[in-house]
């Protein structure tokens, strides 16, 4: 029996025209024309016109109800005189003949039918108005399709979905913790997992084979534009007797195929992706996560100074710095404030400033006056440059460095509109170093995530300097975002022991923090490797969204505050009695 409605909002068309139906909804849109008045009804499926004459009794029933009020109607499928071509429902409209209030709505904190500027506190507070609106409802739809879709993409590719613990030990992995009092068992605490790393290797290690989760993660981070604070939820695999190559190609059938599949027109790179090494990512886009959309590339460009009459430049390569250049292509008549505001960036950034030569049509600018017509010919001949293009040069060592140089691509790519806003440009970063220096201690310490099989294993961690030791790590990363992190494990307790050992940790500390891993290693533990993928960052790639919360059905705010339900809030005395803990509210 169809006591609420016998169609959706979104399913009727021209072939119902003379049917008898029954809708419910939301009041989306109202328009009182006088003599006419007509309602545009919402649910979850679309938005049907319905109308009312004022000479019927439902007339003066209906102009008294606000919008988002939820209402049930009756009536005859008609055809509309002014067809609507936007909308799927566009041909047809309902006469109503009976109406019932479901629930009447009380003034809105905002709108709900148009995009209005209401502030995302206002928003938070009210999320189930903001998923009301189109945008919002329809990201969370996709979130869902893409996730449906990963899992069936995963089962056929012979993947067994499982499900890690949440209540859990702490483990150091790089981010604070949530901790969670024990109340039966006093001033002890549970964890929530940052990643289910841990357990996804025991699952590998029990002897099954391939592993994935739609997983929550926690972590006590503070916020970012791309990176919600608290939680989020990856896309967890990790297989069995698998190299590097075979966890490639399973991300590429499943996370390359999203993108095709849910990319809404925009062309996007197939597989097999390239591979960059870790430091040519670093010397070529001065990034780990190059946007590989822009096409301007850094070039090593040390070797063209010390001698070249650029006093600045000559006087530091001479010292140990390093310089990079970046061509081009056909700025070199720019005005020279166009120069300025670049060489402007660089000075607030903490860096040197950006220095330039431009083949302009009535000779060269910049830097090029300092120097001789051989030295100018040497440079252009080794960025290929041509009449018409500029050259900028920035100088500088280690990496912030690196980094700034990336900044830099970034940013005149931008400015120039180089970059690909239609497309989607993927790459793995491989080859990371599996060590690096701590700038103020100068010890050596993990890079990215010790319980990764360095590459060569133990004869590598005896026989190389910890700083040319690389790992089997890499990222995934698509439009200048890193989706994806993984690696081929270590699965040897005596590499692992060694591994530590060179970062300055004894035996003592793997036993404790990951005792229960190494203690199953020791037991027979297969080669293994994975990845996670971030969800909530995939969604807002696909969906060009700028702010994290919009493709999350329930965010925190930006001071991880969930403002519709008051979360976090104070415990009662009982709580905190019964979980043996004290405030110092000072």
């Amino acid at each position: 029996m169809q006591t609420y409605r016998t169609h959706t909002c979104g399913e009727l068309r021209a072939s119902d025209v003379n049917k008898e139906v029954k809708l419910a909804g939301w009041i989306h849109r109202k328009r009182n024309l006088g003599n006419l008045c007509f309602v545009d009804l919402r649910d979850h499926y679309g938005i049907t016109q319905c109308v009312v004459d004022s000479d019927s009794d439902l007339f003066a029933k209906i102009e008294v109800l606000r919008p988002e009020s939820v209402i049930g109607i009756k009536g005859t499928v008609v055809m509309r005189e002014s067809i609507n071509k936007n909308m799927p429902t566009g041909d047809i409209e309902i006469k109503m003949s009976k109406l019932e209030v479901h629930s009447e709505a009380e003034v809105l904190p905002f709108q709900v039918a148009v995009e209005d500027d209401a502030p995302e506190e206002i928003r938070l507070k009210y999320r189930f108005l903001d998923l009301r609106k189109d945008r919002i409802h329809k990201n969370i739809l996709l979130r869902s399709a893409v996730i449906a879709r990963t899992r069936e993409m995963m089962l056929q590719l012979g993947f067994t979905e499982f499900q890690t613990p949440i209540l859990t030990a702490s483990s150091p992995e790089g981010a604070r913790d949530f901790l969670v009092p024990s109340r039966l068992n006093p001033g002890k605490f549970y964890a929530l997992p940052q990643a289910p790393q841990q357990f996804k290797q025991l699952l590998m290690v029990s002897g099954f084979d391939k592993y994935f989760q739609i997983a929550p993660c926690f972590r006590d981070e503070d916020p970012r534009a791309d990176r919600s604070p608290g939680e989020f939820y990856q896309m967890d695999m990790e297989m069995s007797f698998v190299t590097q190559d075979e966890v490639f190609d399973v991300i590429e059938k499943t996370l390359g195929k999203i993108f095709i599949e849910f990319g809404n027109g925009k062309t996007s790179d197939t597989a097999p992706f390239i591979r960059i090494p870790f430091r040519e990512a670093m010397q070529k886009y001065g990034s780990d996560k190059p946007d590989l959309r822009n096409p301007l590339i850094l070039q090593e460009a040390t070797g063209l100074f010390g001698d070249s009459g650029f006093g600045v430049y000559d006087t530091l390569v001479n010292d140990g710095k390093a310089v990079k250049g970046m061509l081009v292509k056909g700025i070199a008549d720019k005005p020279r404030s166009f120069f300025d505001k670049l060489d402007g960036y660089a000075k607030e950034e903490g860096m040197g400033g950006v220095a330039y030569i431009a083949f302009a049509a009535g000779g060269t600018k910049g830097i090029s006056r300092m120097m001789n017509d051989v030295k100018i010919a040497e440079i252009k001949s080794a960025f290929n440059a041509q009449d018409g293009d500029a050259i900028l040069f920035v100088i500088g060592k280690g990496m912030k460095f690196d980094k700034f140089s990336g900044r830099l691509r970034n940013k005149v790519g931008e400015e120039l509109g180089l970059i690909d806003k239609n497309s989607f440009k993927m790459c793995w970063i491989v080859d990371f170093p599996f060590y690096e220096e701590n700038d103020e201690t100068g010890e050596v310490e993990f890079s990215h995530n010790p319980f990764s099989m360095p590459q060569g294993g133990m004869d590598a961690l005896l026989n190389k300097k910890p700083l040319d030791i690389l790992a089997y790590q890499y990222d995934f990363v698509c439009n200048g975002v890193e989706l994806l992190s993984g690696g081929v494990r270590n699965h040897s307790p005596e590499i692992m022991y060694k591994a530590f050992e060179l970062a300055g940790y004894g035996p003592e500390v793997v036993n404790n923090k990951f005792g229960g891993m190494i203690n199953a290693f020791k037991f027979g533990a297969p080669p293994h490797a994975g990845s996670a993928w971030g969800i909530d960052r995939t969604i807002m790639l696909l969906l060009d969204e700028e702010v994290i919360r919009d493709v999350i059905a329930f965010p925190l705010n930006g001071k991880a505050q969930d403002l519709l339900m008051q979360a976090p809030n104070e415990a009662t005395e009982k709580q905190l009695k019964e979980l043996h803990i004290k405030i110092d509210k000072q």
